[in-house]
């Protein structure tokens, strides 16, 4: 959304009994991703814990002119840089229904860094942005909607999904968040698809660890837009449109 990352501090929590081998390949693994960001770990602090918890506390840079809010503008077109599922697939994987390439890819795929989204905005005038985490891309989604007193029409059959995502809803196996999410947003979400499978609706309150990014932006401006995600390997579909502010924050259609 408009920073750039610069100084980092470990946060960790973990019991007596994590094996010292564990902690350390949390930490480097931390490392790894915060030189990655092109930042650097300068200390932090660690306490005993019933469960591991490891996060990190950032600090950095954003020029004031290049802040974007999580907002958007009547015509604007909803771009997403990352196919969805990942609330589904890790649930999937605690009951072993994941192979170990599956599990894989899915652990890359969440370990990707939207850095790289935010570099292919470089050059592109973008009305509003922000990254899709545990309220799932309705629930991100309408945060757009509402800061920019808009409708956001969700063109359900464009999202971007993660193998078997379709497969694993369709069995029920959905995370107890995407319910949570569900019931959050029934009086900002109207479903106007017809003959669509329940397990493609419930895909989109799915909750996101590491998600992509939404992007707002202007239809001249999407040719060069989605022309830069595809040279950083990401994705780069139209999902979704804003319009004029209706009954409802999202409207939901096949398209």
């Amino acid at each position: 959304m408009g920073g750039t990352p610069k100084l980092a501090m470990n946060l960790l929590a973990f019991p007596n009994c994590l094996p010292l081998e564990a902690i350390e390949g949390i930490l480097a693994g931390g490392n790894d991703k915060v030189n990655e960001a092109g930042a650097m770990i300068v200390g932090g602090h660690s306490i005993n814990d019933n469960e591991p918890k490891y996060g990190l506390s950032v600090t950095g840079f954003a020029h004031p002119d290049d802040i974007l809010s999580n907002s958007a503008e009547e015509g604007d077109l909803l771009v997403i840089t990352k196919a969805i599922g990942s609330g589904v697939l890790t649930t999937a994987a605690k009951v072993d229904l994941l192979s170990k390439d599956e599990e894989k890819n899915l652990t890359e795929t969440m370990a990707l860094l939207n850095r790289y989204g935010y570099e292919a905005m470089q050059g592109v005038k973008v009305d509003g942005c922000t990254d899709i985490t545990g309220f799932g891309l309705l629930g991100h989604g309408a945060e757009m909607a509402k800061a920019g007193n808009v409708t956001l029409e969700i063109f359900a059959e464009n999202v971007p999904l993660l193998d078997r995502v379709l497969e694993f809803a369709s069995m029920g196996i959905l995370p107890a968040g995407a319910h949570n999410n569900r019931e959050y947003l029934k009086n900002d979400v109207m479903d106007y698809t017809v003959g669509l499978p329940l397990e493609r609706l419930d895909v989109l309150y799915d909750p996101q660890t590491s998600g992509g990014l939404l992007i707002a932006v202007k239809e001249p401006e999407l040719e060069r837009l989605t022309y830069q995600l595809g040279e950083k390997g990401l994705q780069n579909a139209v999902i979704g449109r804003f319009k004029a502010k209706t009954s409802h924050s999202i409207e939901i259609v096949n398209r």
